[in-house]
């Protein structure tokens, strides 16, 4: 294990390790705030179903895949062409997109050109640009991408490709030729290709030892990452996603999707466990994917799974899933938007299936197209994502029974390419098949953001759905968090949850603002609370209601200050309300908008006494 390095030194790396983006305010202020009050160095933790930082708080992961150029080859198999291009691209997820961490794609072709031997230019390469994150503040958890097996599955007139597995894997096989016959989408592949079917049966029976071969070639890029980041820089990496959306393949005879999970899916999570210690991951827990059609919303799709006979996970793995709305995604199965509440059944059973097995859990993947025939869904497909990971309950009912919110759920959405619109993939190698609209790989076009002709980065979507109010640390128990976003599908202005009548104080205050409301109990530690605050909360007009206290433009930090705002960690101008308390076990609450204009000293206390009143009679 490396040695721990002073809090100066993590300060020293967090105030002049990245670059800040032309356009965007610098983070000089960072310097009144405490070195307690940065990122302390420490690695988060699983305790209690929850993400743990060293400091006690609760810590909810939140930002987008970086990135689906990794499934491509025209940046050798790397999320950016450049560490130029990653540290602007961190630094806008920051800045522009609300994020505090990311999942970074690696792929094992490109680990492992050559059985048996890594490419250490490859793992140097990516290690270089996961750092230009880990240097703006943002935290990392790596996953070896797969889509189909493998890109050499298919030749070079098919519709679709595949990412994965090395060219040589693949020649071991002897696979039939691939052809998903009708297929509308790529994703039937996993089911209906017979060449992807059966190599995703012989790695997982590890035919011809390719499932030992990839264990090997994952510890050895975990042991590089570990030797090549400094101590600071390496209490910001998460953990490891193993494998990415793992499916059978085919079962063998009288075999379920269960015992599929019980009898190679999980032993196989037990191996890469035990890469992760022998690398020097000891500490950091594996995330893990269960069979990825057990929270399909299609009746049709839908298999048992969520790792159940896996007993309690406990500290050492953290239950994680993707969710895509099929139906929505479909064009045929869904008609209109999704609406308040539309997917808290579906997250719900997350939070469900994380708590049953004793851990933390992470929807490492969601979102939905931005073109073709089914973006307009999008708006508000998005906005019911976000509001389920935030909370288990519609917005119509939270007011009235928020203690059944549940814990704030992290997610990371699909995807942030940067190169989106811009890329030249040979597909397949096919110099007659150029990819250069979207994403580049099987007509998908998800990601949230892309390069205009300046080459600055701008949002595809909607700011204020995107950049969000969250609990990114709590000092004690969260008890209940919502988000009023109030995002727009075209011209209409969303909004699911309105302030009731009955606090009419309270919604004066917010009028047609945006706000994130808080509740939570006070722990044991002397670190504050912290929320990220979007660039639609200018510090000098949001407005905080708090039984710490009331104000309208948060004070830069201070010791005497219970409620105040800082810079995050970084250097990217991004900012975070600091809330503290000096109690232990004590019921605390805190309403942050932008709505007001200048709130009266009278309203903010009727504001106040509203608050402390509803929650008094709700917890």
């Amino acid at each position: 294990m490396p040695n721990i390095r002073t809090r100066l030194l993590v300060v020293l790396v967090v105030l002049f390790g990245s670059l800040t983006m032309a356009g965007l305010p610098s983070a000089s202020a960072a310097t009144t705030v405490p070195d307690s009050l940065w990122f302390d160095g420490s690695t988060l933790t699983v305790q209690n179903g929850r993400f743990v930082d060293g400091d006690g708080r609760e810590v909810v992961l939140r930002g987008y895949n970086v990135s689906g150029e990794t499934k491509l080859e025209e940046n050798s198999g790397l999320p950016f062409a450049s560490v130029a291009d990653a540290r602007k691209s961190a630094t806008a997820l920051r800045a522009l997109g609300g994020g505090n961490s990311v999942r970074f794609l690696l792929s094992w072709a490109y680990a492992e050109p050559t059985r048996g031997t890594v490419d250490t230019a490859y793992l140097a390469a990516a290690t270089d640009q996961m750092r230009a994150f880990l240097d703006a503040g943002i935290r990392v958890y790596p996953d070896f991408h797969q889509d189909l097996y493998s890109r050499y599955l298919f030749n070079s007139g098919s519709w679709y490709t595949g990412d994965g597995a090395p060219k040589w894997a693949v020649a071991l096989g002897g696979y039939p030729q691939e052809s998903c016959g009708i297929c509308l989408f790529w994703g039937q592949n996993i089911t209906q290709n017979q060449a992807v079917t059966k190599a995703q049966y012989d790695f997982w029976h590890n035919t011809y030892g390719l499932q030992d071969s990839f264990l090997d070639t994952a510890q050895k890029t975990m042991a590089y990452v570990q030797q090549h980041l400094n101590d600071a820089e390496f209490a910001g990496v998460v953990g490891f996603d193993p494998y990415n959306e793992p499916y059978a393949g085919s079962y063998d005879s009288g075999q379920t999707s269960r015992t599929w999970e019980q009898n190679l899916l999980w032993p196989f999570y037990q191996k890469f466990r035990a890469r992760m210690d022998a690398a020097g991951w000891q500490d950091k827990p594996a995330l893990v994917e269960p069979n990825l059609f057990w929270n399909s919303n299609i009746s049709s799709q839908k298999q048992e799974g969520g790792l159940l006979d896996a007993g309690t996970l406990g500290l050492r793995y953290v239950f994680n899933t993707h969710f895509y709305d099929q139906k929505a995604i479909s064009g045929i199965l869904m008609w209109g938007n999704a609406s308040d509440g539309q997917y808290a059944t579906d997250f719900g059973a997350v939070r469900d299936r994380a708590a049953a097995a004793g851990t933390a859990a992470v929807v490492s993947e969601f979102g939905q197209p931005l073109s073709g025939s089914v973006s307009g869904k999008a708006p508000t497909v998005d906005k019911a994502m976000y509001q389920a990971l935030d909370s288990r309950l519609p917005g119509s009912s939270w007011w009235s029974d928020p203690a059944a919110s549940g814990p704030v759920l992290s997610g990371n959405q699909w995807q942030w390419d940067i190169y989106n619109g811009r890329h030249h993939e040979l597909m397949n190698d096919n110099p007659d098949k150029v990819q250069t609209s979207g994403d580049g790989w099987n007509d998908e076009d998800l990601s949230v953001v892309r390069l205009d002709d300046s080459g600055t980065v701008t949002l595809r979507q909607d700011a204020r759905l995107l950049d969000r109010v969250y609990p990114s640390a709590t000092a004690g128990t969260t008890l209940a968090f919502t988000y009023e976003d109030r995002s727009r599908d075209g011209s209409t202005t969303l909004t699911w949850n309105p302030v009731p009548s009955s606090l009419p104080n309270v919604s004066q205050l917010v009028g047609s603002g945006q706000y994130g409301l808080l509740v939570w109990r006070s722990g044991s530690g002397s670190a504050p609370t912290e929320l990220h605050l979007p660039a639609s909360f200018p510090t000098a007009t949001t407005t905080v209601v708090s039984d710490l206290g009331t104000v309208y433009g948060p004070p830069a930090y201070s010791a005497s200050a219970p409620v105040a705002a800082a810079p995050e960690p970084g250097g990217t101008g991004s900012r975070r309300l600091l809330l503290t308390d000096s109690d232990s076990g004590v019921l605390h609450y805190a309403l942050v908008t932008n709505g007001a204009t200048s709130p009266s000293a009278s309203l903010l206390a009727a504001a106040k006494s509203e608050l402390a009143s509803w929650a008094a009679s709700h917890f």
